[in-house]
């Protein structure tokens, strides 16, 4: 069964305005934040959503529901909403809601790399999740296995829906890192990711239920 996914940032919020580290921490939307959703709505307004996912937070399910509402005032059958922590940003651990700068700094210092810029150029995405895990004095931080084990389990979540069909669309709510790591995962050239994905765009994916994870995921369309 290939599904066609469109992943949404949420739109922004406190927290990124502040430029702080947002995993599972629950800032809102702020005003702008709120306009970003609706744009989003705007561009995906054509769609009949077969099914929507997003995170268990208040910006991804704020995001949500204006992107359905909208589509809803369109003549589309509103899905029901599944908020669940599969979806879920990457968690930082004792570095939540810190400073990004400061975070990344204690992170990646240790290695010769004193940026999130300069850990991936170093090191890759992995390198941020595993170092910033080794800088956490609780080491509550998701490593990168932790974070792709959870990430997989909410593939696993849209294709166990056995009310889903061949070429169903699937409107999902994500965070600006792990867009970025499913680009980094998944991309193949051609695709520009020195700048995270803005609030509010679109990135879209088919997604293969019958093949393995690993292969089953076509990028589309990033960050429109």
């Amino acid at each position: 069964m290939l599904l066609h996914l469109h992943l949404v940032r949420h739109g922004q919020t406190y927290f990124n305005r502040y430029n702080r580290l947002q995993g599972w921490s629950n800032s809102p939307l702020t005003d702008s934040g709120i306009a970003d959703a609706g744009k989003a709505g705007a561009k995906l307004k054509d769609f009949d959503f077969a099914a929507a996912y997003c995170s268990d937070t208040t910006r991804a399910e704020q995001t949500a529901a204006r992107i359905l509402d909208i589509n809803e005032q369109n003549g589309h059958t509103r899905p029901k909403l599944v908020a669940d922590m599969h979806f879920r940003e990457q968690f930082y651990g004792y570095f939540e809601g810190q400073d990004m700068n400061m975070a990344w700094w204690a992170a990646g210092a240790p290695h010769g790399a004193k940026t999130y810029n300069q850990i991936i150029e170093k090191y890759g995405l992995k390198g941020t999740r595993d170092f910033l895990k080794e800088a956490d004095p609780f080491h509550d931080a998701e490593s990168d296995d932790e974070y792709w084990e959870r990430v997989e389990g909410g593939f696993a979540l849209i294709a166990a829906n056995a009310s889903l069909k061949d070429g169903d669309d699937v409107l999902q709510i994500s965070h600006g890192n792990t867009l970025l790591s499913l680009m980094h995962r998944f991309a193949g050239p051609g695709y520009d990711l020195s700048e995270r994905p803005a609030n509010g765009s679109v990135t879209t994916l088919d997604f293969d239920t019958n093949k393995p994870i690993g292969n089953a995921v076509t990028v589309v369309a990033y960050n429109q």
